[in-house]
């Protein structure tokens, strides 16, 4: 995880207390239906400016390998950059507690419409939605990997090679992540080594 913020980038805003990153993160999941890498992206880089874009990539890089939601994983780590374990556990309690409610009472009201055509057509079309925002989100942060070591060529190569094994081929996402990740990782360390 990342050390607390030097003076560089102690002019940059960041959470003012415990309780702003709990709301702040509470907010966030209770905007993720479907999927939030597009609502997390558009709150803590565009609206809120605690993370660059460059710096947005990495960390959710480094949120998608660990185990565990990724999201649940970059407000951990946000949450100890600022205010340490502290920081982390309420980041946590702010992505998990409320949603936890919500989704608690949705499975209620889901059990008595179950059966309804139009809650199934209203499921699906929140999945289209959903697809579109990740969709979009990529798009828009592709900009940042202009500065990645392996350059814009290499990197959108290795995103056509992991959509074409795994929409196309239906290989499995593990041995998918395990090859090409661990080439990307190999080339980029070859790239960044003295």
């Amino acid at each position: 995880m990342n050390a607390p913020p030097g003076p560089e980038k102690a002019t940059r805003p960041q959470p003012q207390s415990l309780t702003d990153l709990f709301v702040s993160f509470t907010l966030l999941a209770l905007q993720g239906f479907g999927g939030v890498l597009a609502v997390v992206q558009r709150e803590l880089v565009e609206k809120k400016r605690w993370m660059t874009r460059e710096e947005f990539v990495e960390e959710w890089a480094v949120a998608q390998i660990m185990p565990g939601p990724n999201v649940v994983n970059l407000s951990l780590m946000i949450g100890h950059r600022y205010f340490g374990l502290r920081g982390a556990m309420v980041a946590l309690a702010g992505m998990l507690a409320v949603p936890l409610l919500v989704v608690l009472l949705l499975a209620l009201v889901y059990a008595q419409f179950a059966g309804n055509p139009g809650v199934a057509g209203a499921l699906r079309g929140m999945g289209a939605v959903a697809a579109g925002l990740i969709a979009a989100t990529g798009l828009k942060l592709m900009g940042a990997l202009k500065t990645h070591p392996l350059g814009l060529p290499v990197c959108i190569a290795l995103a056509v090679a992991c959509f074409a094994a795994i929409a196309l081929l239906r290989l499995p996402l593990a041995y998918v992540l395990l090859g090409l990740g661990g080439l990307a990782c190999t080339l980029t360390f070859r790239k960044l080594a003295p």
